[in-house]
């Protein structure tokens, strides 16, 4: 399926009928979808502590299954540690990930239902049910991290910076790396930036509302 120019211009005009449905100014719409892509270059400039902080201080708010929160991130900034992050990195994203001002290694805790309070009011007893059963927690822990991680995305965004996330690498190795106590495992790999030259590769397709919605 490829998109040509006149088919971006039908759906750019196709999205401005709706655009008065939406909160979002046009320009926060563009920001965090229209116009964001996924980078492939990045500019030398540092991404600071403090700007990625203020984007965990608002994905933290997405909402996830019982408020479980199983996400953890490494900022990889060290030399030492982004060589060791980089090879285990596959093919094309080894170069990425080595001149990117910075990378997060994104990674599920199968223990978070630790932070989960004693006194659930909405379910009680769910701390004590994950407790007792492995396989529904990781399953639990996958979903939402993977949530999280779509939140942290867009936060990355909305600071005005670009992500390239990536799931082309050994997860095994980079788990062992950097999560030693077996109770995490990394999933994604996120480079973060201003983008530099060549950053995008062209615009893929996206399915149509009618392709996707239907009526019960």
């Amino acid at each position: 399926m490829t998109q040509t120019h006149d088919d971006l211009t039908e759906l750019t005009e196709l999205e401005a009928q709706f655009a008065d449905r939406l909160e979002l100014t046009p320009e926060a719409a563009d920001l965090l979808f229209r116009e964001a892509r996924s980078a492939n270059s990045f500019s030398d400039e540092p991404v600071t502590d403090e700007q990625v902080r203020a984007i965990y201080e608002l994905i933290k708010w997405g909402p996830t299954a019982m408020n479980n929160q199983p996400l953890r991130i490494v900022l990889v900034r060290s030399p030492e540690a982004r060589g060791r992050l980089v090879e285990h990195m596959g093919g094309n994203n080894k170069p990425k990930t080595s001149t990117a001002p910075l990378v997060a290694v994104l990674a599920a805790d199968d223990d978070f239902h630790d932070e989960l309070p004693t006194v659930f009011p909405v379910f009680p007893g769910a701390r004590d049910m994950l407790a007792a059963d492995d396989a529904n927690r990781r399953t639990t822990a996958d979903l939402n991290a993977a949530l999280q991680a779509a939140y942290f995305i867009i936060g990355v965004r909305a600071a005005g910076l670009a992500a390239g996330p990536m799931t082309g690498f050994d997860a095994d190795g980079v788990t062992r790396e950097f999560f030693p106590d077996g109770k995490h495992r990394a999933f994604m790999v996120v480079n973060i930036g201003r983008p530099g030259p060549d950053a995008w590769f062209d615009r893929l397709p996206r399915l149509g509302y009618d392709e996707v919605v239907t009526t019960a």
